[in-house]
């Protein structure tokens, strides 16, 4: 069989699935995850960060992180109103190449997202809880608190866990609190005088770099703030209608990115620069700062540490369930694919991806105490805009393809755009301050490769068959 003919053969097979989940999403339910998916640990913890590299124009680095997140996300809308599936950017990539190795580099890059997000979430997490009970501890007591969250996070997934909307949205509404506690304090601040305004007009880059350097760099930092919306097409075969994707997504996204803009506002109006680049909780400093003897401070670090504990959840089950659907597809050892036999959870993955993040927390703190944060963080975009970048350059091949419904429309200058965006933000020149990035990243698709490698060796050596993607959406 031909490779056309096998594309258009496994097409017809996908079309051909039994509708197996139940659509329950509307456009306030959907809406909402969408917004609670993008909130969280980005803007809790790299609000000080960017604000380092660029000085007060903080919020200019997250309006261009906006546009570059608004630009790949109406690829997203065009791929999943003509393809209504829940596999994401793997689907997306194997019907665009038809590769399974491709298929494969672009699932394990989404997966590794997962556990340094999940990684970032943790980190973000123990700097809360100390500064919540006012501890003094080294970097090392903090490290070891962040190990402790995963290992509850790894517990709960191995007891399985049951998704809900309902608890998502509860979720978001705490995040949403959060964050407009923060605003209303600051403009509270601004009104009292206890903040200095004038010092959002304030550009400075860190070591003498070139003005272009530092706004990429921040950019490229900022961005982990605006990741999520991408996770919200996994959600297409439980909404209601996906053709009000559009719609939703851009609402959403037009939300969070106000609400960043206001908070980068806020924060360096209400906390000098130093000492906001410096903080691994900068926007409780802003909450200390802008409201000194209000008891707000004391109730903030928990409100924080219960908004990124979901992140870190839903991002290490995403992570677990993702290894074990390769498995599954006999594209990684099938070991990865073993489940406890009453709680029916992949307990090899889960295990496998919380020490990948365990050996990530304790490498990065132990190289790099000060920025353990940014760089985990910033290793998430690194690999979300690499995800990015192949969707876009997807879009513009599967233009050739039809479909026998009406389906949303990118202008076809869009995706060119966010191809050179992604992959531009994807380079060194961005990341010149912490190229740890690069050998994070590097590892972990390494760890991939390998796995996949032996997989391959041992089915054409026993089993006679070479690796392949039967049903991408089965990865999800």
């Amino acid at each position: 069989m031909s490779h056309s003919e096998r594309t258009t053969a496994e097409g017809a097979a996908e079309s051909e699935q039994p509708e197996t989940l139940k659509r329950v999403m509307g456009p306030k339910l959907l809406l909402l995850f969408i917004v609670g998916d993008i909130l969280g640990t980005g803007v809790y913890a790299l609000t000080g960060k960017v604000a380092g590299q660029v000085g007060g124009a903080g919020w200019l680095p997250v309006i261009l992180a906006f546009a570059v997140a608004m630009i790949t996300a109406c690829s997203y809308m065009e791929l999943v109103t003509k393809y209504p599936r829940a596999a994401g950017a793997a689907l997306y990539t194997h019907k665009a190449f038809g590769i399974h190795f491709i298929t494969f580099l672009v699932a394990f890059a989404v997966l590794s997202s997962g556990i340094t997000s999940a990684s970032t979430a943790s980190n973000v997490f123990a700097a809360n809880m100390v500064a919540g009970f006012g501890w003094d501890l080294p970097d090392s007591g903090t490290m070891w608190i962040a190990l402790g969250f995963l290992a509850i996070v790894a517990a709960i997934n191995l007891r399985g866990v049951s998704e809900s909307v309902w608890f998502n949205v509860v979720l978001t509404l705490v995040e949403l609190t959060g964050l407009l506690l923060v605003i209303l304090v600051g403009f509270f601040a601004l009104g009292s005088g206890n903040a200095d305004f004038s010092r959002v007009i304030i550009f400075e880059t860190a070591d003498d770099k070139s003005v272009f350097l530092a706004i990429t760099g921040a950019t490229a930092l900022a961005f982990f703030s605006m990741v999520g919306f991408e996770d919200s097409v996994n959600m297409v075969e439980e909404t209601k209608d996906p053709q009000i994707f559009p719609k939703i997504m851009l609402t959403g996204l037009s939300i969070t990115g106000v609400i960043y803009v206001l908070v980068s506002i806020v924060a360096v109006a209400a906390v000098p620069i130093g000492e906001l680049a410096a903080s691994e909780t900068p926007l409780l400093d802003v909450v200390r700062a802008g409201a000194p003897g209000v008891p707000i401070d004391a109730i903030f670090p928990f409100m924080t540490m219960f908004a990124v504990a979901n992140s870190a959840l839903i991002n290490m089950l995403m992570a677990s369930r993702l290894l074990y659907g390769m498995a599954k597809q006999n594209v990684l050892p099938p070991v990865f694919a073993r489940v406890l036999k009453n709680r029916r959870s992949p307990w090899v993955s889960i295990v496998f991806t919380t020490l990948i993040a365990f050996a990530l927390i304790i490498a990065v703190t132990t190289i790099l105490p000060e920025s353990v944060t940014a760089s985990l963080g910033g290793t998430t975009s690194l690999l979300l805009l690499a995800v990015f970048a192949v969707v876009n350059v997807a879009v513009l091949i599967l233009r050739r393809q039809s479909v026998d419904h009406k389906h949303f429309r990118t202008p076809t200058a869009l995706p060119w755009v966010g191809v050179f965006t992604c992959a531009f933000l994807v380079g060194p020149w961005a990341r010149l301050d912490d190229l740890i990035q690069y050998q994070i990243a590097i590892a972990l698709i390494g760890i991939g490769v390998v796995l996949w490698a032996v997989t391959w060796l041992w089915n054409r050596s026993v089993r006679g068959s070479s690796t392949r993607f039967r049903h991408p959406e089965d990865l999800t």
